[in-house]
C-alpha cells in the first residue's frame, strides 16, 4: 500500500496524464502571473511618489523596458520548456534514454548505468537550453548593457559549469543508490542524514574551492573600507576570517555582497560591481556598510540557521514519501520503464511530479518568510543608525541593476523572495523615524 493510497488505484495513463496535469497546471499559473506583471510593467510609465527626484526618467525607462524584455522572454521560454516536458513524458523518453545508456555502459550496474543516464539528460537539456541561454547573455543583457562575457568565456563557463555539475550530482547519486538499496526498510533516514551531511559539505568547499573556478576572488586591498567592515564586524562580534572582492564584472555589471562559512569561520564577498565608480555607477562606502550591516542581520538573526533546520526538515518528509511510494510500478511503467525499476528513476517520479503540489506550496511558504527575514535584517541595519544610508543603497542597486520598482502584489508575492523596493522604502523610512525618536 503506497503513502499516497489513491495512486495504487490508477494504471500508468492515468499517473502519465496526472503529470501531464500537473505541469500544465503549474505552467499556467505561472504564465497567468506573469501576464499581471506584463501589464503593471506596460501601464506604470510615471515614476512612483517615493522615488521621483531620487530616481531619473531615463534610468525608469530603461528599467521598465528591461523588465518588459525579460517577460516576453520567459513567456517563449517556459512555453518551450512545458511543450518539451509533456512530450518527453508521452514519448517515454526518460526510458529510451535509459535504454541507450545500457547498451553504451560496459559495466551493466545500475549506479553507472544511472549517472550516465543523468549526464546524457544534462547534455541534451543544455543543447536544449543553449538558444535561450545565448539569446539572453548576448542579445537581451547586451542591449540593456550588463553583457560583460565574450563568446569564448562564455563557452568555457558553460563548459566548467556542465563538468562541475556532473561530478556533483553524479557522486550525490551513486550515494542515494546505494543508501537506498542497502539501508532496509527506514533506508530514508539514512538517506536523510547522509544528504544533510552532504549539504553541509557542500556549503562549506562550494564558495572557497568551486566558485573559483568560475570567479576571480582577491582579498579586499588595505584601506578606510576595509577598515570600517572590519570594525563592524568586531563590533558585532561577528568571526571575520576572509574579506574578498569577487570580479563579477567579467560576467555581467549586475552587484551583489554576501557571506558565507559555518561556526567560526566567515567570510565577507564584494562584487566589485558593487564598488563605487568614476562613472558614479556603485555604492559609497557609507553604503556598501549598510548593504553589509542588513547581510550581518541574517547571521545575528540566525535566519542562516532556521533555513538550513527548514530546509532539512522538508527533505525529511520527502524522502519519507519517497520511501513510501517508489514501489509503486506504475510510477515506472507511466514512462516506460517496463522492465526495470531504477532508483534514480523513482525518486524523479515522486520527487519531481507526484509531491509538486506540495513542493509549491512550501516554496511559497519559504518565501513568505524569506521576505519576513529582509525585513528583520533590514531592521538590524536600522537599529545601527544605518537606515538611510541602506535606502541609498537599495536605490542605486536598483538603478545599477535596472531593476522595475512596480510590481503586481500577486506576481511580487509569488515569485519574489525579497520584498519590493517600494515597500522596503516605506518600511525602512519608518524604521529610521522611531529609531531617532527613541534615541533623541
Amino acid at each position: 500500500m503506497s503513502f499516497l493510497p489513491f495512486i495504487d488505484k490508477l494504471d500508468d495513463q492515468c499517473i502519465r496524464n496526472m503529470i501531464v496535469f500537473l505541469l500544465s497546471g503549474h505552467y499556467i499559473w505561472d504564465t497567468y502571473l506573469s501576464i499581471r506583471q506584463y501589464k503593471v510593467a506596460v501601464n506604470a510609465v510615471d515614476i512612483p511618489e517615493q522615488l521621483k527626484g531620487i530616481m531619473k526618467t531615463e534610468e525608469y525607462t530603461k528599467a521598465r523596458h528591461y523588465s518588459i524584455a525579460k517577460l516576453k522572454y520567459g513567456f517563449v521560454k517556459e512555453f518551450q520548456a512545458n511543450v518539451i516536458n509533456i512530450l518527453m513524458i508521452y514519448s517515454n523518453f526518460f526510458a529510451i534514454i535509459w535504454n541507450y545508456t545500457e547498451t553504451i555502459n560496459p559495466f551493466l550496474d545500475e549506479v553507472s548505468t544511472s549517472c550516465l543516464w543523468l549526464i546524457i539528460l544534462q547534455l541534451i537539456n543544455t543543447i536544449i537550453d543553449l538558444p535561450f541561454s545565448i539569446y539572453y547573455t548576448f542579445v537581451l543583457e547586451e542591449e540593456f548593457g550588463f553583457n560583460k562575457q565574450t563568446a569564448g568565456f562564455f563557452v568555457w563557463d558553460k563548459m566548467k559549469q556542465f563538468v562541475v555539475f556532473e561530478i556533483i550530482s553524479s557522486t550525490i547519486a551513486s550515494i542515494v543508490i546505494v543508501v537506498v538499496k542497502n539501508g532496509g526498510d527506514y533506508f530514508f533516514i539514512w538517506l536523510w542524514i547522509v544528504v544533510g551531511v552532504n549539504t553541509l559539505l557542500l556549503l562549506t568547499i562550494y564558495p572557497a574551492v568551486i566558485a573559483p573556478l568560475f570567479d576571480k576572488y582577491t582579498p579586499l586591498p588595505d584601506g578606510e573600507l576595509r577598515t570600517e567592515i572590519e570594525a563592524l564586524a568586531s563590533s558585532l562580534k561577528f568571526p571575520l576570517t576572509q574579506l574578498y572582492v569577487v570580479e563579477g564584472s567579467k560576467r555581467s555589471s549586475h552587484s551583489n555582497a554576501y557571506f558565507y562559512g559555518l561556526f567560526k569561520s566567515k567570510r565577507i564577498v564584494l562584487f566589485d560591481t558593487l564598488l563605487a565608480k568614476d562613472d558614479g555607477s556603485g555604492c559609497k562606502d557609507e553604503e556598501i556598510l549598510a548593504v553589509l550591516s542588513h547581510e550581518l542581520g541574517h547571521w545575528s538573526r540566525s535566519h542562516t540557521i532556521k533555513n538550513l533546520i527548514l530546509v532539512q526538515v522538508n527533505l525529511f518528509l520527502l524522502f519519507a514519501i519517497f520511501a513510501a511510494t517508489f514501489k509503486n510500478p506504475t510510477l515506472y511503467t507511466a514512462l516506460g520503464f517496463y522492465k526495470t525499476k531504477p532508483v534514480l528513476v523513482g525518486m524523479f517520479v515522486v520527487l519531481q511530479y507526484v509531491t509538486m503540489p506540495y513542493n509549491t506550496i512550501i516554496s511559497f511558504l519559504m518565501t513568505v518568510l524569506s521576505r519576513k527575514f529582509e525585513f528583520e535584517a533590514d531592521d538590524f541595519a536600522v537599529q545601527l543608525n544605518k537606515g538611510k544610508p541602506l535606502e541609498k543603497a537599495l536605490v542605486k542597486l536598483n538603478k545599477d541593476n535596472s531593476g522595475f520598482p512596480v510590481h503586481d502584489w500577486l506576481y511580487s508575492a509569488w515569485h519574489y523572495s525579497h520584498p519590493p523596493l517600494l515597500q522596503r522604502i516605506e518600511v525602512l523610512r519608518e524604521g529610521v523615524k522611531k529609531f531617532e525618536i527613541k534615541n533623541k
